[in-house]
């Protein structure tokens, strides 16, 4: 993967903290850096579109194609006309046919979905033979290495530690907390077979976004109102997260990180 230079790096802190909160946005940041670094075959299949923001980050004119179930982010996603097209529907039922995209992608969407092979199986049907498909997911440290998990160990509070990850993880509708030899498995059956990871997003990263959820309520408020999550999008704003998320996007990878991403080859 190819590094980032200075530009690039203050480029992704705006698009991304300038946009969202600090603790959403910051892991967005990461993970943006890593498509960054990567050739994206056109046409484009953005599986898990949402809002469109990523995509508005991320591409410059490409050609990419999203989609997503929910017709209410998808109408946010048209504002922002990046999308050559935008697709209502299942992510297992994709209205494209088969071998239609050199490149797939899919960020911190997977993690979300119930029937995940099958929606897997769908990705490796509409990718062209020897497409990529990259995606990034939370990993199962997510259940194990929060905050409030080792204060309530601490304290000997062990049932009350795992109540609330189940809890944490239950309100951030995580289903598909796994590590990479499930992923693996599941990306071999759908069709792929050369298949490259790696983790990213430390221990100490993952608990200011979670405490930061638990601060986030202005920021709700300032979207209801105003139309934005960030009121003062300036470099000094400290509240910003500015400059550890430099310094996350200058050294992203970590082997014990919380979360991973996954490049995946379709069978020629």
């Amino acid at each position: 993967m190819n590094e980032l230079n200075s530009d690039q790096i203050e480029k992704i802190c705006e698009q991304q903290l300038f946009h969202l909160p600090y603790f959403r946005g910051m892991l967005r940041a990461v993970e943006q850096s890593f498509y960054e670094r990567l050739e994206l075959k056109e046409p484009i299949y953005d599986l898990g579109a949402g809002d469109g923001h990523f995509a508005w980050a991320l591409f410059d004119g490409e050609a990419v194609v999203g989609l997503d179930p929910w017709w209410q982010p998808l109408t946010e996603a048209k504002k922002r006309k990046i999308y050559l097209l935008l697709l209502q529907a299942d992510g297992a039922a994709v209205p494209a046919a088969d071998a239609s995209f050199a490149t797939a992608i899919s960020n911190s969407v997977l993690e979300h979905i119930n029937e995940i092979q099958a929606v897997l199986n769908e990705v490796g049907r509409v990718l062209q033979p020897g497409g990529y498909f990259y995606f990034a997911v939370p990993n199962e440290r997510f259940r194990t290495d929060l905050w409030g998990m080792q204060v309530l160990n601490k304290l000997g509070l062990k049932k009350l530690a795992l109540r609330y990850s189940i809890f944490f993880n239950k309100i951030a509708r995580h289903i598909n907390l796994d590590p990479p030899e499930i992923w693996i498995e599941r990306l071999q059956q759908a069709g792929f077979d050369k298949i490259d990871y790696f983790h990213y997003y430390p221990r100490k990263a993952l608990h200011i976004l979670e405490r930061g959820h638990a601060v986030g309520l202005p920021n709700l408020i300032w979207k209801k109102l105003f139309g934005r999550w960030i009121l003062f999008p300036t470099r000094k704003n400290p509240f910003l997260r500015i400059e550890q998320t430099r310094r996350l996007l200058k050294n992203p990878f970590d082997e014990n990180g919380t979360c991973t991403f996954y490049m995946a080859r379709r069978k020629s």
